[in-house]
């Protein structure tokens, strides 16, 4: 499947043979919000418990990858975002819910619309399903994120907090 997505940009299905890809991107998300860390090598366990068919990869692809050169060199194609989706259940209701596990935009891709117009069909996504929320989770000094979220009608429902523990 090909959509276009916004003008100069198309829209693709992963496969399961992209698992290598999908790690490429999630490091970068990783490695631009935690520059201070090397190792991202845990995030396999999380596609590998979670990415599956049930879980719809998403890419952006360039309509002319020839004319503009990307930053992300990736087999049999020229992704410049991608998005992730999955499943969660909602704690207070129980009811299953579509989530996002990942909405990544290489950065020179930025600021064109991309991530807006994945988070749209994020939630055709969910609704079609017949989801009454879609959810994600998005580090708090992630700043642009937020906005753009907020944007998008995104509320915050809870908070996830943490208390570092010192082993003597």
């Amino acid at each position: 499947m090909h959509n276009s997505l916004l003008p100069g940009y198309r829209l693709r299905i992963g496969s399961g043979r992209e698992r290598p890809a999908l790690m490429k991107f999630l490091e970068l998300s990783y490695q631009e919000l935690f520059p201070e860390q090397d190792d991202f090598s845990h995030l396999t366990e999380t596609v590998e418990r979670y990415f599956s068919r049930e879980t719809p990869l998403l890419w952006v692809d360039l309509d002319n990858p020839e004319a503009s050169p990307t930053v992300v060199h990736l087999p049999q194609s020229h992704p410049v975002a991608c998005l992730w989706l999955g499943n969660a259940v909602d704690q207070v209701q129980g009811d299953r819910h579509a989530h996002v596990f990942l909405l990544y935009v290489i950065p020179e891709h930025r600021r064109r619309g991309i991530a807006k117009a994945l988070m749209r069909h994020a939630e055709d996504w969910a609704r079609a399903r017949g989801d009454f929320q879609i959810g994600l989770q998005v580090f708090q000094s992630n700043q642009s994120a937020l906005g753009l979220y907020h944007q998008l009608g995104y509320q915050t429902q809870s908070l996830w907090m943490v208390k570092p523990l010192h082993h003597s």
